[in-house]
């Protein structure tokens, strides 16, 4: 079979030879990656199941209502992790400042024509579908990232070329998570960036600048606003707060404290006859250690472990700088957003309203995260069947290392 020609970084079509060809041909699905993410999705809905059961029974007139809303998100996210795991990597390359530029206007327009929850303006309604824009924005800003950092490797340890351009649009995209308000989604992206940005080499100096630069926003967002600063005391003595601020984590301690070993037995946990608020959200991990135990509890964190293995195994074995950064981004982001979210339900940190990925109710975030993790199979697999269309891809042959970089790219 004659290989196929590419296009190289100087615009020159070149015909790689059969022996080169032969060494870069796509790899197989990573099915250690795929039997995780099913496992997750799996325990995720018949816990959300269990622990929505009672209360869709009372407020909605039939007991399965969450879980046939999460079964047909559940269809859309296997179509989603089926395109992201088909469609080649490099596509978004090509379209980074256009998604960057839509998820932008997608989160300037929620403060102004979103529907408001719980006080905070995240959601588009389109009749019975909803979604939020920070699920978009967060692979835009993945993107964006891994595009730049792969053009300006050898820059990156330029502050002005290689730090301050990320960092003023991550600090953009913030600004506008703390409008809705999203403390905790702006955490995510803020601490994916620096993250991308220690992994491309930027000097730790920099990074120490940003962080210290951010505490005294930080501090104020917190203690500037009311309900935060309660929630930051209720965090600190829960059972202080037992009646208001403290209620959910208090009542996540408790489900968590009586599951025990193995636990009360699928669907036996008590928390969720109307204690637990937000159990088959937010505080799912509650359910599962009450009813499955610290046994249930671990094998979901051991789930995400190996998803973080296989995600960096991935970035790893890239062809390209673009896809090991792609891959390092979404790989992170999963591991903070788990982080955080047991966290939260461990009373380790103050409650945020984030989603556990795969295993929380939730369609947003469901198809999103589904998408996340077929890209991450795409970039490992090396590429797609269905490649880019007419796309002028750089083949990126000349693979010079940037000094003191943190992740060797192949």
């Amino acid at each position: 079979m004659v290989p196929e020609s590419v296009v190289t970084a100087d615009d020159t079509v070149r015909t790689p030879a059969p022996e080169l060809a032969a060494a870069r041909a796509p790899a197989t699905y990573d099915l250690i990656l795929v039997a995780a993410v099913a496992a997750l999705v799996a325990i995720g809905t018949v816990e959300i199941y269990s622990a929505s059961a009672v209360y869709a029974a009372e407020k909605m007139g039939r007991a399965t209502y969450w879980l046939e809303k999460q079964l047909a998100y559940l269809v859309l996210g296997a179509g989603a992790f089926w395109l992201g795991a088909r469609i080649d990597y490099r596509l978004y390359r090509r379209w980074s400042y256009p998604m960057l530029l839509g998820a932008l206007f997608l989160l300037v327009a929620v403060l102004f024509v979103g529907s408001r929850v719980g006080g905070a303006k995240r959601w588009f309604h389109l009749g019975p579908l909803s979604f939020q824009p920070v699920e978009l924005a967060k692979f835009a800003l993945v993107v964006y990232l891994a595009q730049s950092l792969a053009k300006k490797r050898d820059r990156v340890r330029v502050f002005t070329a290689g730090f301050m351009p990320h960092l003023v649009v991550c600090g953009l995209m913030m600004a506008l998570l703390l409008k809705q308000p999203d403390l905790g989604s702006s955490i995510i992206l803020g601490a994916t960036t620096l993250t991308l940005l220690f992994v491309a080499g930027t000097k730790i100096s920099y990074l120490l600048i940003a962080i210290f630069a951010a505490a005294p926003l930080v501090y104020h967002a917190i203690v500037g606003t009311p309900w935060r600063l309660r929630r930051l005391m209720a965090y600190l003595d829960p059972w202080a707060f037992r009646e208001n601020y403290g209620y959910q984590i208090t009542e996540s301690l408790i489900a968590i404290g009586s599951g025990g070993w193995t636990g009360e037995g699928l669907g036996q946990g008590k928390q969720k006859l109307f204690y637990l608020p937000e159990g088959h959200t937010d505080f799912i991990l509650s359910n599962i250690g009450e009813e499955l135990g610290f046994v249930g509890f671990a094998l979901v964190l051991t789930l995400f472990v190996v998803v973080l293995w296989r995600g960096v195994r991935a970035a790893l074995a890239s062809r390209d700088a673009f896809g090991t950064f792609l891959a390092a981004g979404l790989t992170t982001i999963f591991a903070f957003q788990a982080l955080v979210n047991a966290g939260v339900v461990l009373g380790a940190l103050p409650a945020k309203g984030l989603t556990l990925p795969f295993v929380s109710y939730g369609g947003t975030s469901l198809i999103v995260s589904l998408f996340f993790a077929g890209v991450i199979l795409n970039v490992g697999r090396g590429g797609s069947p269905i490649a880019v269309s007419g796309a002028r891809v750089q083949a990126h042959t000349n693979r010079r290392k940037p000094r003191r970089a943190r992740i060797i790219v192949p």
